[in-house]
């Protein structure tokens, strides 16, 4: 009798341990499949995309000796043993990097306040009416679905060359991205607050007003500083298309093959970039805490 009672436990454990197998088994299978599945989609892909690993290791000593050339100046040195040769234009330079910072500035502050006035209306749980809330939702939707540099080049052929063609269209992407980043905030707001001033005989302004915008401002503020940051690169390029900034003068290096030149500006865009990313990284931790630290 004591001789069965004391295989039984071992019965047990020898069962959980098969079972234990088997379950490990299947997941490694899953895994298995699941990875052969994504390589065969990332083939397929790429053929469908015309990616020729040929034509890639053929052609790549050409992008190296690029970037050799943009770091090499007219005289053969390399760009860093002559600093005032290679940023020769730097007062020019800085000035249309000055205008690229301004022209993200206008045009996301611009996009910030559309977006803050059609946010109420996409959320779910604060719209007024579901014929309005498709309206503006669609209305978002296409304002950040189109490329900026898209609209940036339409805006340059409708009113020209110069820098009001970038803030329209930094305006116009930012109201669509940050309208649909504050409809979500506005979303998992909490609702009760709304249902008590709405309990007083409130209007929907009031509800919005005193109820839901004292919950989402931080976050309003926080996704406006991340989306300026984002300007800042988006406007460096809209340069291309003539829409104003520092990407004017980088084209026209890159066409007329002044090469030092292109190095230049391209580090003087990235550090530019980097302050301005690590200020507002500071800033949102100064305004909203340590947890929206980046």
């Amino acid at each position: 009798m004591a001789t069965a009672v004391s295989i039984l436990p071992a019965q047990q454990l020898a069962m959980l341990e098969e079972a234990y197998r088997r379950s490990v088994s299947r997941k490694r299978l899953k895994a298995a499949l699941a990875a052969a599945v994504f390589c065969a989609a990332l083939v397929i892909a790429a053929f469908g995309a015309e990616v020729n690993l040929r034509t890639l290791f053929t052609y790549f000593g050409n992008f190296v000796s690029y970037f050799d050339r943009i770091l090499t100046l007219e005289s053969g040195a390399r760009v860093w043993t002559d600093f005032p040769e290679w940023f020769w234009g730097w007062k020019k330079w800085l000035r249309m990097l000055g205008e690229t910072v301004l022209i993200s500035y206008v045009g996301t502050l611009t996009g910030a306040v559309f977006a803050f006035a059609l946010n109420f209306f996409a959320a779910q749980n604060t719209s007024p009416a579901p014929w309005l809330r498709f309206t503006v939702r669609r209305l978002l939707e296409f304002a950040r679905t189109v490329p900026g540099i898209v609209f940036a080049l339409i805006f340059v052929i409708a009113f020209g060359l110069g820098p009001m063609a970038g803030v329209l269209a930094i305006a116009i992407h930012s109201t669509g991205a940050l309208g649909k980043l504050f409809a979500e905030i506005v979303e998992n707001a909490d609702m009760k607050p709304v249902e008590g001033i709405r309990s007083t005989g409130a209007s929907w302004l009031s509800c919005m007003r005193f109820a839901v915008l004292p919950q989402v401002s931080a976050g309003y503020a926080s996704y406006a500083l991340l989306r300026f940051e984002i300007n800042v690169r988006e406007a460096s390029v809209m340069g291309f298309v003539g829409a104003g900034g520092i990407g004017q003068e980088l084209v026209v290096a890159i066409r007329k093959f002044y090469y030092s030149d292109v190095s230049a500006i391209l580090v003087t865009i990235i550090i530019t970039v980097f302050i301005i990313d690590i200020s507002t990284g500071w800033l949102r931790g100064r305004l909203f805490g340590k947890e929206t630290r980046r």
